[in-house]
């Protein structure tokens, strides 16, 4: 009786078998009017009921006539394409169609996920893969893998169902970190947008003395040198390492607005992970502070091997709050607990004057005792209407509304440059290389 049960269960009839019965009741219909196509009907439904019974013979006699195993990482990356696999191996001696549903978590909200392959005698192993592209930060959950066979008469089909249940983490964006680092190895970066930058001036770490070069400062010729070789000689000097550097993200009501799927605080914490890994890789010491309404979570500077595991697991971590963030406990922790001058990014978003003004006396007194990068985001959607064409009256009063919008954050920057404050207005897409763009900037021109 459970062996029936589980017959009724997994057996599926095809479009093909629907489209043949259609056909033998049409028979019947017409031979109310012809009488000769009596026996044609019957004879088309004993061949469509025996094709019926071979066919789900075929596919019911072996016991699991295919196998499936869904290969994925044990974490995945926000924001990123990540790849999975789906091995299917056949056990038949005949050719198969086969149709795997998986049971994806359901932040994905995909309802019509399927994946079509065939298997042959000879080529009786597929390895289908899928991509996916999660966009919040947390634990998703897999659930079955349903797998549909259907043999070469293709009037049933069989559903098989695989327990591969399957829990993964999904953390920030460290797959652009491996790719970011790959680039570095190769000396590539160039073609994710991210320059060296010529040293403007020079730190106080001296290197090595060289043979004058055109563009060299001629305020470190080494007259002494110089004096012995005959020849023109210059003091060379490396870049200052071991600087502590820390990312402070605001947490608050304003990092909630979404681009693309992620939230402004979710590219702001891809961000933060990949520049801390190029701060690590060029000496520095990175460091992480998070804040919110009652809350400020600060993760020391460091420069040690574990330190950027330490900033992945805190920045997996992190949601934003409907709350408005508290400045003036950040700049008061901060102040106690950070003593030695450091550059600090802080990733927020400001969207008028107003709220500039509201937080500035606090940016004031942490750009009294650090270097202060302050960053925010160019509101896209905004940025297009500016651009597009005003046919009516109507698009004219947006367009202007949206200029006002965006002229606005340039006077952010302004007021914030009046008191040696830096900033930068990226777009959430390039804020990685923005950001690494503005760090070599700051090195080379030694800023800190």
């Amino acid at each position: 009786m459970h062996r029936l049960k589980q017959l009724f269960d997994s057996l599926f009839f095809g479009a093909r078998f629907y489209f043949a019965l259609g056909g033998v009741i049409l028979v019947f219909i017409l031979a109310f009017f012809f009488p000769v196509l009596l026996v044609v009907g019957k004879t088309a439904f004993w061949l469509l009921l025996l094709l019926l019974l071979a066919d789900m013979a075929l596919l019911f006699i072996p016991r699991k006539p295919v196998l499936a195993e869904r290969q994925v990482s044990d974490r995945l990356s926000n924001g990123d394409p990540n790849k999975l696999v789906i091995r299917v191996v056949s056990k038949m001696r005949f050719p198969v169609s086969v149709t795997v549903i998986d049971e994806l978590p359901f932040q994905f909200q995909l309802r019509n996920f399927e994946l079509k392959t065939k298997l042959t005698p000879s080529a009786n192993e597929k390895v289908v893969e899928y991509n996916l592209r999660p966009t919040e930060r947390g634990v998703y959950q897999f659930g079955f893998i349903n797998v549909f066979v259907k043999s070469f008469i293709g009037l049933s089909r069989r559903k098989i169902v695989f327990q591969q249940e399957q829990t993964v983490k999904v953390y920030p964006a460290f797959q652009q970190m491996r790719h970011y680092e790959l680039y570095a190895v190769h000396n590539q970066l160039n073609e994710y947008g991210v320059h060296t930058r010529r040293a403007i001036g020079h730190s106080m770490e001296f290197d090595h003395i060289k043979e004058y070069a055109q563009g060299d400062d001629v305020r470190t010729l080494n007259w002494k040198a110089t004096a012995r070789r005959g020849t023109l000689m210059v003091n060379n000097f490396m870049e200052e390492r071991s600087q502590q550097i820390y990312c402070l993200i605001d947490k608050g009501r304003t990092m909630k607005m979404p681009f693309d799927g992620l939230s402004l605080l979710d590219y702001a914490i891809n961000a933060s992970l990949i520049f801390s890994k190029v701060a690590l890789n060029k000496g520095d010491k990175a460091g992480l502070v998070t804040f919110a309404e009652q809350k400020v979570e600060v993760l020391a500077a460091a420069n040690k091997k574990v330190q950027l595991n330490k900033i992945l697991e805190m920045l997996y971590a992190q949601q934003t709050q409907w709350q408005e963030s508290d400045y003036e406990r950040l700049a008061v922790t901060l102040r106690t607990s950070i003593s030695q001058r450091s550059l600090f990014i802080l990733f927020t978003n400001f969207e008028s004057m107003s709220s500039l003004q509201r937080q500035l006396p606090y940016l004031r007194k942490l750009a009294q005792y650090h270097l202060l990068l302050v960053v925010f985001f160019e509101n896209t959607e905004v940025h297009k209407l500016t651009t597009s064409e005003a046919l009516t009256i109507e698009d004219i009063y947006v367009q202007g509304i949206a200029q006002k919008f965006s002229y606005e954050k340039k006077l952010i920057a302004r007021e914030l440059s009046k008191y040696g404050i830096l900033s930068l207005i990226s777009t959430p897409a390039g804020l990685t290389v923005d950001l690494v763009n503005k760090y070599l900037e700051l090195k080379s021109r030694a800023l800190l």
